[in-house]
């Protein structure tokens, strides 16, 4: 079992930008591959970006590419996601996440543990 709990979430102008992180606790950290993912108001929750147990593959959603950097330190037990060019469509509550079992997963209903979220708000 895993708890994750995430950080740094704010709000920001556009153009700014904002630096999340997930610390985790419990199971072994390096045996899971971490995701963000990100939910509006009135819309279903969407990937962000994942990275694999050592870091070694990373995927992206199309709408966060060339913006958003996902990293991890496991010696931190912590993965990051570093937002930059922020736009207010990027609004979100966003929810790190922990997957036992694929290499670098992208759906939702593929990972086994959850945080609770931080809010990020990006004004116009």
């Amino acid at each position: 079992q895993v708890q994750l709990v995430e950080f740094g979430g704010g709000l920001v102008q556009a153009g700014g930008s904002l630096r999340l992180s997930c610390a985790a606790s419990g199971g072994t950290f390096s045996s899971y591959a971490m995701g963000w993912f990100r939910q509006a108001p009135g819309k279903e929750r969407e990937f962000v970006a994942v990275i694999s147990r050592s870091g070694g593959r990373i995927h992206y959603a199309d709408f966060v590419k060339g913006r958003f950097v996902i990293s991890r330190d496991n010696t931190k037990n912590t993965v990051y996601l570093q937002m930059n060019s922020l736009k207010p469509e990027d609004t979100a509550v966003y929810v790190c996440a922990a997957d036992e079992t694929w290499l670098a997963p992208t759906r939702a209903y593929e990972y086994d543990y959850w945080g609770q979220g931080t809010q990020d708000t990006v004004s116009s």
